[in-house]
């Protein structure tokens, strides 16, 4: 398998002093042990086993919210006033399906030790799910996005850094910009801000009649070229949409998210009162993603899951760029521990100063600031856009 490496693009509202767009460069990062095919369908298809085995500190909870039930699952408590990592999962999935790889990568699991974690489940979509009953109406994704400050509420987090695929990133998009002051940060993965035009609605309709769900849906989370080359992982996410994931309920998430509206966000700056989303936001997507073209890419339409290693250094930077997470060890420098001035050298030879005090004593980071006053732009934030 051809090792890839990742690009960065670190777009920025702050202000350097003396740098420019124009430095914009190139930075790779090599991937120690890449996930190879077989390895990501065997990987699958026994992660329940290794999440039972590793993780035996989940708790679940089925919480109430003004649009009905959520199923969460979280490990650990709040850490002060760190915030909480919060995820949203794609259609077809759930949180084991779409972040156990992730989740239980090694570097990963270091990064995550230092906040509690939190899964949600879409409505009906967590594995023994009872069937909503007939006429049930599902959620719009805008309720969808309004049932999560129960989740914030019921736990106590005062701010949450969300990561979402898909239609879990949407969702976490729409929750930010209607209630900024809960969000600290987000990963977004493979989001398509974009509605449904009628030619997509009428070729959606059509392929749900001469195609089943699970295959429906694969079409959205592979492109062409990955359904084709990459079988043994397909066949793999073919058997568990179909088999752990309920069909009726699954349906339904699928129609309401082929409803969706435009998120209508636009970059500070760009135009006048611009809606955009007031804290940094890292954006992810595979060179083989069906969401590359919406969204701004050597892994394929998952990333969290062919390219875990990879994902987790870019998310490393972007905590400590918020000032999250000021030592880290890393295998690949034996042992040692990375200060988190490795995020300033990366920022300044780009296009930002990030703020990346430390955070230990479990009080909130201060927010990035300019370095010097600027018409035009809108709210303080960074964007990461990681494609890998």
């Amino acid at each position: 398998m051809k090792v890839l490496g990742h690009k960065i693009e670190l777009l920025t509202g702050l202000l350097l002093h003396d740098v420019t767009m124009a430095g914009l460069q190139e930075l790779r990062f090599p991937e120690e042990k890449p996930l190879l095919r077989g390895q990501e369908a065997a990987e699958l298809e026994n992660s329940d086993t290794f999440l039972l085995a590793v993780d035996t500190d989940w708790k679940e909870h089925d919480i109430e919210t003004p649009y009905g039930l959520l199923h969460v699952v979280i490990r650990g408590s709040p850490k002060g006033n760190r915030p909480a990592i919060l995820t949203y999962h794609d259609v077809g999935l759930n949180h084991k399906l779409c972040f156990n790889t992730f989740f239980n990568f090694e570097d990963m699991q270091e990064i995550t030790k230092h906040f509690v974690v939190c899964h949600v489940d879409a409505p009906g979509q967590q594995v023994g799910a009872s069937q909503f009953p007939q006429g049930y109406q599902f959620p719009s994704m805008e309720q969808l996005a309004a049932m999560l400050p129960s989740v914030v509420q019921h736990f106590g987090f005062k701010y949450v850094i969300g990561i979402g695929v898909g239609a879990g990133a949407y969702v976490l998009a729409k929750f930010a910009l209607i209630f900024p002051d809960l969000v600290e940060g987000l990963v977004l993965m493979n989001i398509d801000p974009n509605g449904k035009g009628w030619i997509d609605w009428a070729a959606t309709k059509l392929s749900g009649l001469t195609s089943t769900l699970p295959d429906t849906v694969l079409s959205h989370l592979f492109s062409q070229e990955e359904l084709v080359n990459n079988t043994e992982l397909v066949q793999s996410y073919r058997q568990q949409i179909g088999n752990v994931v309920n069909q009726a309920n699954l349906q339904l998430f699928w129609n309401m998210y082929n409803s969706r509206r435009d998120l209508d966000i636009n970059r500070p700056g760009t135009v006048p009162n611009a809606k955009t989303l007031r804290c940094p936001v890292m954006l992810v997507v595979g060179d083989n993603a069906p969401a590359e073209d919406g969204v701004m890419a050597d892994s394929g339409g998952l990333p969290q899951v062919t390219q875990p290693g990879k994902l987790s250094e870019a998310f490393k930077y972007f905590l400590q760029g918020m000032g999250y997470i000021a030592y880290l060890k890393d295998r690949r420098l034996s042992g040692g521990a990375v200060p988190s001035a490795s995020m300033t050298r990366l920022a300044r030879s780009r296009t930002a100063s990030l703020t990346s005090a430390s955070s230990g004593d479990g009080s909130r980071p201060p927010a990035c600031t300019h370095s010097e006053s600027s018409e035009g732009l809108g709210q303080v934030n960074h964007t990461m856009e990681v494609s890998c």
